[in-house]
């Protein structure tokens, strides 16, 4: 259903032939429920593989479970399996059941399948949710205050649990070190102190990490109906640009698979929609660190039209909807779900307007292409030089072109911490010097002060 082993080596080779890279995506916090491990642990008791999932029985009420744990995709976190009469641990859906890494032989089999894919010829791994694999022993109840704070309970036990390092450091030590990989850590509530810990080269744990701080307005979740305010993104990266050296790495991003599109959080405005585009690949591409592009940031995309919950795919947000449901009624549900869900990111990349499907697939994608791809695609942006796509490009050509200030660089602020507008040089050994300028609002505002002799390289209004 998903290819086969050939297709992978075929893709991989095709990638290697192109002098690029190929990242894959690890997840090793959980697995299919319809994984041979899980049966074997659900089926048979004396199996190897009993402890390698978290089972307990249940609370003083049978018909409760082991603790106040909540799942990411709404409702308890435990399943009940009658076949062993106990209850197994799911953070996230109730297909995906978690690991229990305090087993030492869980942890061999998982290295010994890290090292397998590495032989093949992979140049590293993003780590899935990989700060929640240590979990605190006992797996007590999650505070009240927190819980109602986070909207999840017992994060507190799991979010940096008490081996976290050790773990990566040993999986580091047993796998990645042997090889000239890569590996990027998605570490959802770790803040700039313990990014530090976990990404530090000589604490040989992971090379960078994907910190989530910056994708919400301070007070706000994602599926609150809301402006974000562009300072609060000066801010977060000001800070983490100044507190972060060349032997930790940052992981500079604005999209993923799990939030809406960054354009239409800030303004869904049509007329707005090429300068805030071209404004967040300038910050993402002059800031120190790696970018990491989503599939159609580069054309600019921006969220789905959905109009109905029947359209939607995501099982977080199908989940949301019916639980709001009783609550607030079909309308105000799906309008809450509307403004967060993970759906917006997830259709089809917009190839061509003139193809089936925006050229993605000859076949059925599995959700509707986004309607605006009559204009936002990339054939089309491609021919227009002044499109998002291309500003893109130019930017990364300069990127590439004067590493030694706009990668390695020195970071320099010029504006104050709120400020509405966000700059800052990036500067090089070399006397290479950049001064970068944003507007963070939608209103005018006073230039800096130009040093004498500077020359406009690149603008989103020019």
């Amino acid at each position: 259903e998903f290819g086969t082993m050939a297709d992978f080596e075929r893709l991989l080779d095709g990638v290697h032939s192109r002098g690029m890279k190929l990242i894959m995506d690890l997840v090793i916090n959980h697995t299919s429920d319809e994984h041979a491990w899980f049966q074997e642990s659900l089926q048979n008791p004396d199996s190897p593989y009993r402890d390698y999932y978290f089972w307990r029985s249940s609370a003083p009420d049978p018909s409760q479970p082991p603790n106040n744990w909540t799942s990411f995709f709404s409702g308890s976190a435990w399943k009940y399996y009658p076949e062993r009469d106990a209850w197994a641990l799911h953070l996230f859906s109730q297909k995906q059941m978690d690991l229990n890494w305090e087993n030492d032989l869980l942890r061999a089999d998982l290295y010994a399948m890290i090292k397998w894919w590495l032989n093949k010829g992979i140049d590293g791994f993003r780590l899935d949710v990989i700060n929640y694999i240590s979990k605190q022993p006992g797996l007590p109840n999650g505070n009240e205050a927190i819980g109602k704070m986070m909207g999840y309970y017992g994060i507190e036990h799991y979010f940096y649990g008490p081996r976290l390092h050790e773990f990566l450091r040993e999986m580091r030590r047993e796998t990645f070190d042997h090889y000239d990989v890569f590996t990027v850590g998605e570490t959802p509530g770790i803040g700039m102190e313990m990014g530090r810990l976990l990404t530090a080269e000589n604490r040989r744990e992971l090379d960078m990490i994907f910190s989530f701080d910056h994708l919400e307005n301070p007070g706000k979740v994602r599926f609150d109906d809301y402006r974000y305010d562009l300072r609060y993104l000066g801010d977060y990266y000001r800070d983490w640009m100044q507190n972060y050296g060349n032997d930790c790495w940052m992981a500079v991003f604005l999209e993923n698979h799990d939030n809406p599109r960054m354009i239409s959080k800030v303004n869904p405005d049509p007329q707005f929609r090429e300068v805030i585009g071209k404004l967040l690949a300038m910050l993402q591409l002059t800031l120190k660190g790696t970018p990491f592009l989503f599939q159609g940031q580069e054309l600019g995309m921006v969220n789905a039209d959905f109009g109905a919950i029947e359209q939607m795919r995501d099982v977080e947000s199908i989940n949301l909807y019916h639980e709001l449901l009783p609550q607030v009624g079909a309308d105000a549900a799906f309008q809450k779900v509307l403004c967060g869900s993970r759906d917006h990111a997830r259709t089809p990349m917009q190839w061509d307007c003139a193809a089936a499907h925006g050229g993605f697939t000859a076949g059925e994608p599995w959700i509707s292409l986004n309607p605006d791809d009559r204009h936002h695609n990339v054939a089309a942006e491609l021919k227009d030089p002044c499109s998002i796509l291309n500003f893109y490009s130019t930017l990364i050509r300069l990127r590439k072109a004067d590493p030694a200030a706009l990668i390695y660089g020195d970071f320099k602020a010029v504006s104050k911490a709120g400020a509405n507008v966000f700059a800052y040089y990036r500067l090089s050994d070399n006397g290479s010097c950049y001064l970068i300028e944003l507007n963070m609002t939608a209103a005018s505002q006073k230039a800096f002060r130009k040093p004498s002799g500077c020359t406009l390289v690149l603008s989103n209004y020019a």
